[in-house]
């Protein structure tokens, strides 16, 4: 089980926007191990309970809430990784833990017994919260990311672009779902996570960028026939 505690801020950036800045920081950031050209692709799969708690508790804006979900890197994935993001204050916890592909397709089959042969306290707490509440699976949201890291305060910057998803189809390994736009092809969520500060060379460069800071979340926006949403 990897877990990761760090700040995080989002913003919404033109295309041309992210051009600029991602030429600018490949001259002082590595790209991280995926990234190449535009960077590399990303599927995840959100659940939620019943009566929608998870998203219910993101709307009202509440300081501790969380989310879970199953993420692979595209249809050829032989693996996935479970996750829960929670989110405290200013800070957002991150916790995962890699499945085998039959096993994450017995969560997407609502089959969380799996997670009982895991030798993880993490995977038992999901496990019950899953069960208990009813957790089902409700929309998968696919991009392209492109990420920049440095070591200093584990920082990471990332470029999410393309974003397109579907709640009609829940098998994240298929090469055949059915997806359409969440966001204008035009725009980019940018992504800065970090721990206690960021560098000040890197916030001058990211203080050129004209964009306004998100409180959406991508899986709000996945959610947009059901739950009406707009972005």
């Amino acid at each position: 089980m990897k877990e990761v505690l760090r700040q995080e801020k989002k913003y919404l950036i033109t295309i041309e926007d992210y051009y600029r800045l991602s030429a600018k920081l490949e001259k002082v950031l590595h790209l991280d191990g995926h990234s190449s050209g535009d960077g590399y692709q990303i599927r995840s799969l959100y659940f939620d309970s019943l009566d929608d708690i998870d998203w219910q508790e993101k709307e009202e804006g509440l300081e501790l809430r969380k989310k879970i979900r199953l993420r692979n890197y595209g249809s050829d994935s032989a693996f996935a990784k479970l996750e829960m993001k929670q989110k405290q204050g200013s800070n957002q916890k991150k916790r995962s833990l890699s499945l085998k592909k039959e096993d994450a397709l017995a969560l997407v089959n609502g089959n969380y017994s799996v997670l009982l042969e895991q030798q993880s306290d993490f995977a038992l707490e999901c496990f019950y919260k899953m069960s208990q509440y009813c957790y089902r699976p409700k929309t998968i949201i696919e991009y392209t990311r492109k990420a920049f890291v440095a070591e200093e305060n584990n920082i990471r910057i990332t470029f999410d672009h393309h974003i397109i998803g579907t709640e009609s189809s829940y098998n994240i390994f298929a090469n055949d779902l059915l997806q359409y736009h969440l966001l204008d092809p035009a725009l980019v969520i940018l992504e800065v996570k970090y721990n206690g500060f960021l560098l000040s060379y890197i916030k001058d460069l990211l203080d050129e960028v004209d964009g306004s800071e998100l409180s959406a979340s991508k899986y709000c926006m996945g959610r947009m026939i059901s739950k009406h949403y707009r972005f």
